[in-house]
């Protein structure tokens, strides 16, 4: 089955290559974002509350793994191909490659036009921080981070649970994923009803964030230090994030392009000092978004190579056994 899921899931990255994320098609996605919102609706109120997230996240996860398992025995009954073909499809909604690379491309285009305030206004469909006083080493910045971190989160975690479990095991991440951006905020109406996503989120995430900086930071020589000290700076940095695992991205990208992340950002006005990620060898300009573009590229065919050899030798294994 293993050997099924990694067709499947290569099937996927060329769908997501090809055509991306159509706004008007029907996406899972979507569909856990309204069933979040209203079981939280209904839930989070009352006592209990930590509970009652637990209750939220166990719904949630059976719905997305549960129909996305029923889908595909249904068409691995018709046939293995079908099946397969199904599977790809499905890992392909878990995905977004080209919708990130995409986002950012939006970004730099107004920057290469000296049209801040359209670059600013782009940044903001994608980041939660205040974009409308941004300067354009901010703008990159904020930029930069997305590419980073999301590279993991986006693609290769759904990747990595899909070779483990094929396109139930990729939805039930995502959903794992949705769940935490939607209620796993440590704000007084999240603190408890979203503990249990935060923290199924930080572990579903653990391995993949990891494998992720090791893929990045063997796509290219880095540009300003020797690799023994973009290692270094890996190593010490991305243990500095808030989250145990949005750092290892971050200060990977920072690593090998010689700049600094993270730092002072603003949330509707307030301000949240974030630890900084990387070394500022040189400042930030807008070549740097097509830079981590290129780097998030590299990445996942790495990433893609590392599951084929892990997944074949798991094969092997099992059936030695």
């Amino acid at each position: 089955m293993i050997l099924n899921h990694l067709i499947a899931l290569t099937f996927a990255c060329i769908i997501d290559k090809l055509i991306g994320d159509p706004p008007n098609w029907p996406h899972p996605v979507r569909w856990m974002g309204a069933l979040i919102h209203k079981l939280e609706q209904v839930l989070n109120k009352g006592r209990y509350r930590k509970l009652k997230g637990i209750i939220k996240l166990f719904i949630v996860l059976l719905a997305a793994g549960g129909i996305t398992y029923l889908i595909i025995k249904l068409f691995y009954e018709i046939h293995p191909v079908a099946g397969i073909l199904a599977e790809g499809i499905l890992i392909f909604t878990a995905i977004a490659q080209k919708s990130l690379k995409d986002a950012a491309l939006e970004v730099y285009e107004p920057l290469t036009e000296g049209d801040m305030e359209e670059a600013r206004l782009r940044l903001s469909y994608i980041v939660g921080r205040d974009t409308d006083r941004l300067d354009e080493p901010g703008i990159v910045r904020a930029a930069v981070e997305t590419v980073a971190e999301n590279t993991s989160d986006g693609i290769t975690a759904p990747l990595f649970w899909a070779m483990i479990g094929g396109a139930p095991m990729a939805l039930i991440y995502r959903a794992i994923n949705t769940c935490d951006s939607m209620v796993g905020h440590r704000n007084e109406r999240y603190i408890d009803f979203g503990w249990a996503s935060a923290k199924v989120d930080d572990i579903a995430n653990w391995i993949p964030s990891r494998l992720t900086s090791v893929c990045i930071m063997l796509t290219q020589k880095p540009e300003h230090s020797p690799y023994e000290e973009a290692w270094g700076i890996l190593l010490r940095d991305a243990p500095k994030h808030p989250s145990p695992n949005s750092g290892w991205g971050e200060a990977a990208v920072a690593a090998l392009l010689g700049v600094q992340l993270g730092g002072i950002n603003f949330y509707k006005g307030v301000i949240s000092n974030r630890a900084t990620m990387g070394k500022p060898m040189v400042l930030l300009e807008k070549e740097h978004i097509i830079k981590s573009i290129s780097i998030m590229n590299k990445t996942v065919f790495l990433f893609l190579l590392l599951l084929w050899t892990g997944g074949v030798f798991l094969d092997l294994a099992f059936t030695w056994i």
